[in-house]
Parts: C-alpha cells; structure tokens; sequence
C-alpha cells in the first residue's frame, strides 16, 4: 500500500513524513519511507513458534519533492502522479492560522481534485462525442461532470461493479480513498478539530490530527516512557498508530495470518475476501493449485497453544476455495501444482 502525502505548500508534509516513518526526505528528491503495522498477534504467535523470520504489514509513504505544491494551486502535472498513489493523504497546515484556518484549506484543496478531474472528464467525453459509439460510458461520464460540477466527489456516487472498472482506468483523484491529516502545535495535539471534521464528512474522508513537532519528541522516547507523555498531551496513542487504524478502516481490511518455524507473517486483505483470493497473495501457484484451507481462529490457537491441539478439540476448520476469510484467521493452504 503506497500512501502520498500531497497538500499546498507549508503544510510541514515533509515534517509529518518524517514524524510517522522516522525517516528524513532526501536532497530536494522527496523520499520513500516504509513502516511496520504493529500487531499483538503476530508478537504471540512469535513467541510461541520462535521463527527464523516474523514479517509485518508495511505501509509505504511517498514524500513528494519541494516545491511540487504551489500554496493555493496544484500542478497538472502534479496531479498526474498523485493519480499513481494507493491512498492520499492530504497534509492541512492546522497550525499557521490555528485549527479554524484549517477546514477553509482542506475545503479549497478539495476543489482543486475537483477541478482536477472535471477536466478529464470533459476531455474525455469531447472525444467520444467526435467518435460516436460508447454511449454507456458517455452516460456514466456525464453522470460523473455532474456530480463534480455540483461539489460531489466522484467516491460519494452510486457506482456498480462494472461502472467502477470503466472509471478506474481515468484514475479519478475523487474516487480515490483520502485521509485529511490536520498537522498542528503541540497545544492542539489533543484537538478533535471539528471544522475539518465537518468538511470531511460532507466528502466521506476520514481525518487524522497531529503535531509533527510533538510525534518527533515522542519517537526519541523509550517504549516505556512514551505512554506517560502522550498522556501529558490527552492522547492515547500516538500519530503513526491512529493513522494505520485510520487507514485499516477506510480502506476495510483484515489481516489473516500464517504461522510456522520458518515464518510468521500478517497478510492484509480487503474484508469479504475468499480463500482461493487470499491464497493469491502468498504466490499464485498456490491459488492456481488450491485444495483447500485449514483455518483455526487465533483466540482458539493462543488459547490452545498448538495447532495439534486446536485439530484434536475440533477448532481447524477446512474451507473451500469460496471461504470468505475473517480478520484474526490462521491458515495453512493446502495445494497442488
């Protein structure tokens, strides 16, 4: 999952990129910075099984380059890549005009995606009125300009299956999942900050308010000396733990699990999710050669410490291909190719 923090110039991307990977953007070129998604269970299943490897989730960010932002506009060009991301985070400076100055900002980046794709769509749909034919899709576009020229964002329409595969290849900005990171002082790291949060809800994006100042104080700490000081600030957790929750939930996934004495590993996936599907992710020979899963739930596996004991009182489960997997599960694939 690549994520790109993008916003208007002096938003502090760059401060909170550093603040939720550790990492520094490098020499003008932005960076790439990559996190593990911290999971109890994969901790459990490694004290038990004492792997040669123990595998996370990762999440990776992109730090566009300075300058790639003007402070009320955004490039064509810029906009082309933002349309590569997986996700987009949209950094707002919370902190120069206080949390009220915010939500005016995210409003006014939000009608720059607007703008953005209205304009591939109004391109799109001179073309197909040049060469006739293709009325589906000219009806579904026209549907589109309606709905961008009216202040919706494309993600807010009511789009079937086979109407989200036709506009997935415009790689619409509006239809891509956002997360609205409030970057803020330290005297406001505790805020809820209600503006931003309104304008968010009206666009259905999720938001996260932060301080990078503070998340990089709290990132010098030990482990044991961090809780106290988010506590000093009214928070529970830190940043990077609240933006990965953020992000679980909007994009709906799970994490089934494989456990052995090679690897543990945390495997995410979209909720809804079938066996033979989750296999895929492992390596498609095993999905190609699917048999069948052997599934038993993690509560069942630490609380009967074994897979040997989970079979004999009748908690390993076979599923078939069209299984649909469940957040926690602990599966062995069985297959042949």
């Amino acid at each position: 999952m690549k994520i790109g923090l993008v916003g208007f110039a002096a938003s502090g991307k760059t401060s909170v990129f550093s603040a939720l990977t550790g990492a520094e953007s490098g020499g003008g070129k932005g960076a790439l910075g990559t996190v593990h998604v911290p999971d109890a269970r994969v901790d459990r299943l490694a004290e038990m099984w004492s792997p040669r490897k123990t595998t996370y989730a990762e999440i990776t960010f992109e730090d566009f380059p300075p300058g790639s932002f003007a402070a009320h506009a955004i490039a064509a060009s810029v906009l082309g890549e933002m349309r590569t991301l997986d996700v987009l985070a949209e950094v707002v400076d919370g902190f120069s005009d206080g949390i009220e100055g915010a939500a005016a900002k995210a409003e006014a980046f939000h009608a720059e995606l607007l703008l953005g794709d209205l304009g591939i769509v109004e391109k799109r749909l001179e073309r197909l009125t040049r060469e006739k034919g293709r009325a589906g899709e000219k009806e579904l576009l026209e549907r589109c300009r309606v709905a961008l020229e009216s202040d919706r964002e494309l993600r807010q329409m009511d789009l079937s299956e086979s109407e989200q595969e036709t506009l997935s290849g415009f790689q619409f900005l509006t239809l891509k999942p956002r997360i609205v990171v409030v970057n803020v002082g330290e005297v406001d790291a505790a805020s809820d900050a209600a503006g931003v949060r309104r304008n968010a809800d009206q666009h259905g994006l999720e938001v996260v308010v932060m301080s990078a100042p503070l998340e990089s104080e709290l990132a010098r700490l030990a482990a044991g000396e961090r809780q106290e000081f988010l506590s000093d600030y009214g928070l529970e957790s830190g940043a990077r733990e609240r933006f990965i929750a953020t992000c679980y939930h909007l994009l709906d996934l799970i994490t089934f699990l494989t456990a052995g004495e090679d690897e543990v590993r945390a495997w995410p996936i979209h909720r809804g999710t079938t066996a033979v599907n989750a296999a895929s992710k492992i390596h498609s020979d095993i999905a190609r050669g699917f048999i069948r899963a052997e599934v038993i739930a993690y509560d069942d596996y630490v609380g009967l410490g074994s897979e040997a004991a989970c079979r004999q009182a009748g908690k390993l489960k076979m599923q078939g291909r069209e299984y649909v997997m469940r957040d926690g599960d602990v599966v062995h694939f069985r297959f042949n190719v």
